[in-house]
Parts: structure tokens; sequence; C-alpha cells
């Protein structure tokens, strides 16, 4: 009771950086402002990276690529706010470790596919199968999300009338 009555006393700006200074792994020597710009920067390359690759869509090396580094940018991004030891702490959680695990197979599978094997098709099923990974990783940070998301599949591909 007495750390959500000193949560709400604080102001928005003390209670931004008290969230970033509490949470930072104690390596990192940026300060809490530096750390937001850093997040942002990264983020907005990631997106942008992420936007930019479907104008070479028809080239699906090309698309893998800057889809997958825009893709790695973005989720990474979360470390500047809360730590690299936070960030994997939190990814290989046993609630999400096949999640995760999974997501860092399908990147890998996309690179593989474009960069070693140059063969579109894999590379489309690689993409695919990357986004798939990422919105189940994804809901895995939403509570309840992944068993919502799987009774509406079971529902609504359900073979039995």
């Amino acid at each position: 009771m007495w750390k959500l009555n000193q949560f709400l006393s604080c102001d928005d700006e003390e209670r931004e950086e008290s969230f970033l200074e509490e949470e930072s792994d104690g390596l990192c020597s940026l300060s809490p402002t530096q750390r937001m710009y850093a997040f942002a920067a990264s983020l907005v390359a990631g997106l942008a990276l992420m936007f930019l690759s479907l104008i070479v869509f028809a080239k699906p090396i090309k698309f893998a690529l800057l889809f997958t580094f825009g893709n790695m940018l973005a989720v990474g991004s979360t470390a500047f706010l809360i730590g690299t030891e936070r960030q994997l702490g939190m990814m290989f959680d046993p609630a999400r470790i096949y999640a995760t695990a999974i997501y860092i197979g399908c990147v890998v599978l996309a690179l593989i596919c474009a960069l070693l094997i140059h063969s579109k098709i894999l590379t489309v099923f690689a993409i695919i199968f990357e986004i798939c990974a990422l919105i189940w990783y994804s809901l895995s940070y939403i509570p309840f999300a992944r068993r919502m998301v799987s009774n509406l599949m079971i529902r609504l591909c359900d073979t039995e009338l």
C-alpha cells in the first residue's frame, strides 16, 4: 500500500525517471533521458526498416533482410528501457521460453533462407513463420491472450458442426 501511495503521489516526470532508474542493469552509463531517446531511435529505425521492406516486397530476399533486421531492432529496443539483463530474463521466463525460442528460430531460419539458400519460396515461408512467431511472442506479454487466441482458433477451425 505504501508503494502505491508513493507511486500516486509523485508527478509524472519523477515517476518516469524512477521507473528507468530502478529497472536499469547498472552496467549502462546512459541517463534515463538518453535511454528514452535510444529506445525511441531504435524503435523508429526498426519500424522504418519494416515499412521499407514493403517497398521491395516483390524481391523476397531483400524483403526478408529488411523485415528481419527491422523486427530485431524493434524487439530489442526495449532493452534500452529495462536493460539487457532484465530483457533477456523476461524473454527466457518459463512462461514465454517456447515462444522466444520459436521466434529466434524463425528469425535465424529467415536469415538462412535469404542469405545462404537464396530460395525465394523458402524465404517467403520463413517470413510468414516469423510474423506468426512474433505475434505469438508478443501475445505472451498480455495475460491470457495466448489462451484466448488458441480458443478462438479452435472454434474457427473446428470441423464439427
